[in-house]
């Protein structure tokens, strides 16, 4: 069946939502043909006989993944359209661009199938009621988000292998400072910042608590030095427990390597929706 054959004038009589989306603020800022790209559906969805009032440009999910893992409020927004019937079809680059998790995906093309509207991208033009263009749709799908796997499991393959061999270089904690040699460490050149941390070590080993060291540092109006971010400046503020135990529970104050320290985990919530935390493991993991 062609193209042409599948757009009806039920379909032309309802809006052709043009869907953009690209994974990272850096693709946004860097990758700006394939933006211009998916802005120039627009002129296919008129070339395809809708009226240009008729089309409405969904690109709030610009910089957001469409793996699940994230909420997208212009996903939400599209899928609600097509489940009242307003819309004759949905265009997007490509399936990737629409949902890289199999969840989404079938979710809009089962609402697609039983409100009449279409599902174009580069390749053409599918109603996800037919059963091939369903299973199409449905092989498509289960590619991207295997592509999608694919790309993590090298990525972090690569990550892992380089941490097993202490070569991984991350952000060091406030004090340290990467060398020019491989695994090297130095400590930081500003006199008082290596001051400050000596002194919640010495501190912490008149006390034995880190509780007694912060009380110290309060009672005599010390500050510490803070870094957000590796590679920002060092801010200096007043201690806090919590700052005073992520010092001395760094291992790399002790001059041991460490890395996957924590585990990003999904949970879901009292409603069902999925929640991301970080979870602290145990050492021997």
């Amino acid at each position: 069946m062609s193209d042409a054959i599948k757009i009806t004038s039920s379909h032309l009589a309802r809006v052709a939502i043009v869907y953009l989306r690209q994974s990272s603020a850096a693709q946004v800022e860097n990758n700006r043909e394939s933006t211009d790209r998916q802005y120039a559906l627009v002129n296919k969805a008129t070339d395809l006989g809708w009226a240009g009032e008729n089309v409405l440009v969904i690109d709030e999910d610009l910089g957001l993944s469409g793996s699940g893992a994230v909420a997208r409020s212009g996903f939400a927004r599209l899928t609600a359209e097509v489940a009242l019937g307003h819309v004759g079809i949905v265009l997007g680059l490509e399936v990737s661009r629409l949902a890289r998790n199999n969840a989404d995906w079938y979710r809009l093309i089962d609402l697609c199938g039983l409100s009449n509207t279409l599902i174009g991208d580069a390749d053409g033009i599918y109603h996800p009621a037919l059963f091939n263009d369903r299973l199409l749709l449905g092989l498509k799908g289960t590619m991207s988000e295997a592509e999608l796997y694919v790309l993590r499991a090298r990525l972090n393959g690569g990550i892992r292998n380089k941490a097993a061999r202490g070569e991984l270089r991350r952000g060091l904690p406030v004090g340290l400072v990467w060398g020019e040699a491989d695994g090297e460490v130095r400590f930081h050149p500003d006199e008082a910042v290596r001051t400050t941390i000596a002194r919640i070590f010495s501190r912490f080993a008149e006390t034995g608590s880190a509780r007694r060291v912060w009380l110290w540092f309060r009672s005599e109006g010390l500050r510490i030095p803070l870094r957000m971010h590796q590679g920002w400046e060092i801010l200096w503020v007043d201690a806090s427990y919590h700052a005073i135990h992520q010092v001395l529970s760094n291992p790399a104050y002790a001059g041991a390597y460490a890395y996957g320290r924590t585990r990003r985990e999904t949970k879901l919530d009292g409603s069902g929706v999925p929640q991301k935390r970080m979870r602290h493991l145990p050492q021997s993991e």
